[in-house]
């Protein structure tokens, strides 16, 4: 299975995100249009500042026997849009679950500025 080892640990990554955020209703399964409309902002925005790099000559893709060597545009790589999206997903459901876990800080009535 050489060249696909990167891309089998994000997708596994990520479909484990997709398990924990079902199972607790973390993010996509509490709020779906909201949660997708922000996974789908980050991975542009994302996706926008790596095509900036790479047209600046910043990044450039660089090589490995564990990458699959599919470009989606020239020295972007597949694996890179798994590992932005893995990014954002997992962005989402730490906040989701931060504000699940930590109690909230009480609201002062009354207080000066």
């Amino acid at each position: 299975m050489t060249g696909w080892e990167y891309l089998l640990a994000l997708a596994v990554s990520l479909a484990s995100m997709v398990v924990m955020d079902r199972r607790w209703r973390l993010v996509l399964w509490r709020r779906p249009r909201r949660a997708a409309g922000a996974l789908l902002a980050g991975v542009a925005f994302f996706l926008l500042w790596d095509l900036t790099a790479i047209a600046l000559g910043f990044f450039e893709r660089g090589e490995s026997a564990a990458m699959t060597g599919i470009e989606l545009l020239p020295e972007l790589p597949l694996e890179e849009l798994f590992f932005i999206t893995f990014l954002c997903y997992l962005t989402l459901v730490l906040h989701a679950l931060a504000l699940r876990l930590l109690p909230a800080a009480p609201v002062r009535q009354g207080a000066r500025r």
